[in-house]
């Protein structure tokens, strides 16, 4: 691809069949630089589609080329001792997630095909979709080596039994199917009051058996899946596992050394969002909950975008279990991952990394003048509806960054967070995430700030001058929180609304931080304002012709 002259293609057809839920289960090998494992789909189908809109899903021009790679079983010999004991790695300590969109409002993206790189589950791979009339999962993937696509047959989980359909199908095939998607259904119809039973059934539903392979082929940006005589997408399977693993050329994960020297990696999705960490639904409108089970060698910290603040499990010697899960729906390209032997910022210069020492400010208790909103978003425990959360200024928040930087942050970072944190509930109100951390990421970052659900990075360079410059940093990467997060684009074309409103909100967020009266508050955004403009008049004539369109 082309970055000038062309944009990055979505190919996953979500007109047909949404993904509602993310089940990761992942090793992090740095002797390798890889992240294995696999991950599980909970799948939402639209029962509008038709015949004909399946044959224009699955329109895209057959592979022209392709050869034999490995064998999943050959490749799976090839991977590291720790994928022995993935399929033991799940915490059971589970405690939380809500319900997502179930409208159909998503456009069929592009479906074309960018490459000729195919590796394919059957050993003919012009079998996988060539000729063939059965409808094609189409996902977005790129940069990713997949190992294997197994149907799961989650009616073997003991907690399930009770949510089987009675229906009884004369086909066993088809009596499966009906109660998968029975108890699927039943679990996503639980009230939001009961989030951490559906967290509960998503978590041991991922630990089920596979009950068959499934074709696919891999191209350059895309993992097409098929299951043989399945003609419309509401036939399709409800729930699969993929088993893969990261690339070195992947450019959604960035490996590297930390300021003091120890390894890191951290996902970084801006230039081609999450496709190559998890093959999944690129567009904006794709909404799903996640959860994730990430092992670690036992000096690491694995950082998430989490609505709980995950403490490690021992899973095996010398490694560790952490757990994270989000009951919002949000994009996928929203998923967050750090792994490094980062170290929490404190006050007294303490190094201490427990998860339940978290700061957690004192807020009132008068809940009883708080009136409950009435919110247009899908159903999900939501915190506009959650008194206690509404009154909450200043949410839990911890600091993290490699030991050569500790004590900067410390006298840096650490005072302003409440400060803005603060100054952003008097602006916009309550926070949309229950929690925040803060890590300052490698010298290879190339931006001074992104923010994600629950996790914000930092340049090292916002560390360097006075407090102006990290202050306003960190206010616009919280106004994010709602703006870009909370309330995002339905179109990548229009993420730029959540940057002008972002960029507005960082000069009004911090003039409160700063308690400035009005007039000043006034003549700092103009100054700004006029800085901005002339930086933007400079870039435009700067800039090529067919940059300023």
């Amino acid at each position: 691809m082309d970055p000038a002259s062309e944009d990055l293609p979505l190919m996953a057809n979500t007109n047909h069949i949404l993904v509602k839920h993310y089940a990761l289960d992942v090793d992090i090998c740095f002797y390798t630089k890889t992240i294995k494992g696999n991950i599980v789909l909970f799948f939402e189908h639209n029962h509008k589609s038709t015949d004909l809109a399946v044959e224009n899903a699955c329109s895209a021009d057959p592979p022209k080329s392709c050869w034999n790679k490995k064998s999943p079983e050959s490749i799976q010999a090839d991977m590291s001792p720790v994928t022995s004991f993935l399929s033991n790695s799940g915490n059971s300590d589970v405690s939380v997630i809500g319900e997502r969109d179930t409208s159909m409002k998503c456009d069929l993206h592009s479906n074309r095909k960018q490459g000729s790189g195919i590796t394919s589950s059957e050993k003919c791979c012009g079998k996988g979709n060539q000729g063939s009339e059965d409808f094609v999962l189409v996902l977005d993937c790129c940069d990713l080596s997949v190992l294997k696509v197994e149907e799961m047959d989650v009616t073997t989980v003991s907690s399930n039994k009770k949510l089987k359909s009675s229906v009884q199908p004369s086909d066993k095939s088809k009596e499966h199917a009906s109660q998968t998607d029975c108890i699927l259904t039943e679990v996503e119809a639980l009230p939001v009051s009961q989030w951490k039973d559906r967290l509960l059934y998503y978590t041991r539903c991922s630990k089920a058996p596979g009950c068959g392979d499934l074709k696919f082929v891999l191209d350059t940006w895309s993992l097409q899946i098929s299951k043989s005589g399945i003609k419309l997408p509401s036939d399709f399977p409800t729930v699969i596992r993929i088993w893969y693993q990261t690339t070195i050329e992947g450019t959604s994960v960035k490996w590297t050394k930390d300021q003091s020297g120890r390894p890191c990696v951290y996902t970084f999705g801006s230039p081609i969002n999450n496709r190559a960490l998890f093959p999944c639904q690129e567009p904006p409108v794709a909404m799903s909950t996640w959860h994730a089970t990430v092992q670690a060698e036992i000096n690491f910290i694995v950082l998430m975008s989490g609505e709980n603040c995950a403490a490690p499990k021992s899973s095996c010697d010398g490694f560790q279990s952490w757990f994270y899960y989000v009951s919002m729906p949000m994009p996928a390209s929203t998923f967050t991952i750090a792994v490094g032997c980062w170290e929490e910022v404190r006050e007294n210069h303490s190094m201490s990394t427990k998860a339940e020492d978290v700061h957690r400010p004192p807020f009132n208790n008068d809940c009883n003048r708080i009136r409950r909103q009435e919110c247009k978003h899908m159903e999900y425990p939501c915190r506009f509806n959650i008194p206690e959360a509404c009154i909450q200024i200043v949410i839990p928040y911890r600091v993290f960054a490699p030991q050569a930087l500790l004590y900067q942050c410390s006298k840096v970072i650490l005072p302003l967070i409440p400060q803005c944190l603060e100054a952003a509930h008097a602006v916009l109100g309550t926070h949309p995430f229950p929690r925040l951390d803060i890590l300052i990421v490698p010298n290879n970052f190339s931006s001074l700030g992104m923010a994600s659900p629950h996790i914000i990075y930092l340049s090292q360079s916002v560390l360097s001058g006075r407090n102006h410059l990290c202050a306003t940093r960190i206010c616009h990467e919280i106004a994010h929180a709602w703006f870009g997060l909370a309330i995002g684009a339905c179109d990548w074309t229009e993420e730029w609304i959540s940057e002008g409103f972002a960029t507005h909100l960082e000069d009004v967020i911090f003039a409160n931080v700063q308690k400035l009266p009005q007039p000043e508050v006034k003549e700092q955004q103009e100054l700004k304002a006029l800085l901005r403009w002339r930086r933007l008049t400079d870039e435009m004539k700067d800039s090529e012709e067919e940059l300023k369109n």
